[in-house]
């Protein structure tokens, strides 16, 4: 509360210092490029932005209580409505800590794993396609804005075809998943990366080398590897600065170990290093690579694992999670960067005393004020396209 209260008085004293020369502007929570619900009050001098106070709480997420009040699985639904462009990640995370906590990780029968990392990817690059095509429409480029959700809807059949569900799937559960592949899904799954690949190079060169998108991202709000580390940002944030941080590799969670890609990095290829473009472009390399990850688990699943007449995805799902009193921290690699729960559990009850959920949008959207200082109006809505927030994981 202490703290609440410096900020407050902080943010009363930015305000009353604005000179006669200055205005006070706010930008959402309906402007079409705040993408939701987020609210921004700028500072600016004419055109240019002095100063960027970001204003939270307009969803009513609420996910931490949620989970504080019901048990381990049925908390799983939860999951999938922080980031909801990537619910498939989220319970990959959670899970992943449960049973961790339960020491069952090991005993997990492989195919389960590679299945969910073959969604977890499927819906890694639905995500990163939201990303590029509204980050295209925020700049003026409504054609890419199109082709995206054109070849995201192929992923959003084929994940409603494995769980039933459109968006929220609540297919991974503890201890294995909700139901086994669809018979015919790595096919159909194969015929999608065929129609994909030149799909994606089309997209990469309609974007990448449009002499007016670069001149709109190249060079504009540049984030430094010492002040992305300082605020906590991960995934395509951190990475576009030229850090090569990917938890799929540094932890080696699930069967990433056993799976070769790469982890793209920001070069400064048109501009500066950890700029606006480079941001785009990390994530336009990382559907490539997610593409080469889906490839490996379709032949995996097809050959070494396939499915069998025993083979029961609930086979190691409890009927009841018993804890011991402690605390632990997961985290997985999401489409937006480090996702973590923190979990507090006590005993003689499935229902933890304590979750804590880490979203890497809040975390990534923390160091806006920094990138936008001393920008143009029009500039701070590429670099705020270019963080690629969902307000779901945002609100508190």
């Amino acid at each position: 509360m202490t703290r609440y209260n410096e900020g407050l008085e902080n943010y009363k004293k930015k305000i009353a210092a604005i000179t006669s020369q200055e205005m006070v502007i706010n930008m959402g929570p309906q402007h079409p490029s705040t993408h939701g619900v987020l609210r921004l009050e700028l500072i600016t001098d004419g055109e240019v932005v002095k100063d960027i106070v970001p204003h939270l709480g307009y969803l009513h997420r609420c996910f931490d209580k949620h989970a504080e009040s019901m048990n381990y699985g049925k908390a799983i639904p939860f999951t999938d409505r922080l980031d909801y462009l990537s619910s498939m990640n989220n319970s990959h995370a959670f899970v992943m800590g449960v049973e961790r906590m339960l020491k069952i990780e090991n005993k997990l029968p492989k195919r389960v794993e590679y299945i969910r990392v073959l969604v977890c990817e499927l819906n890694r690059i639905a995500s990163h396609l939201i990303a590029i095509g509204t980050y295209g429409i925020d700049i003026g480029a409504f054609t890419p804005f199109m082709w995206c959700f054109r070849d995201r809807e192929h992923i959003m059949n084929m994940l409603e075809w494995a769980s039933g569900s459109r968006m929220l799937y609540n297919y991974i559960w503890v201890g294995g998943l909700f139901y086994d592949l669809p018979v015919g899904f790595e096919k159909r799954c194969q015929e999608f990366v065929d129609y994909f690949k030149p799909k994606l190079v089309e997209l990469d060169d309609l974007l990448s080398n449009n002499q007016i998108f670069i001149s709109r991202t190249a060079n504009i709000g540049a984030l430094p590897a010492d002040v992305a580390i300082n605020y906590g940002c991960s995934g395509p944030m951190l990475r576009a600065s030229g850090i090569k941080w990917d938890l799929r590799r540094v932890d080696g969670y699930s069967v990433y170990p056993e799976l070769e890609f790469e982890i793209p990095v920001g070069k400064g290829e048109m501009g500066m290093l950890g700029d606006c473009w480079d941001r785009y472009k990390v994530r336009v390399e990382e559907v490539k690579e997610s593409v080469k990850i889906i490839e490996q688990c379709l032949q995996r699943l097809q050959t070494d694992f396939k499915r069998t007449p025993d083979f029961d995805p609930r086979g190691l799902v409890p009927k009841k999670v018993n804890l011991k009193a402690q605390e632990y921290y997961v985290r997985a690699e999401n489409p937006k960067g480090e996702l973590g729960f923190h979990f507090v559990t006590q005993e003689k009850t499935d229902v933890p005393k304590r979750v804590k959920a880490r979203g890497p949008s809040f975390n990534n959207l923390s160091v806006l004020p920094e990138l936008g200082k001393g920008q143009l109006i029009a500039d701070l809505i590429a670099i705020l396209g270019s963080i690629d927030i969902v307000l779901g994981e945002v609100d508190r």
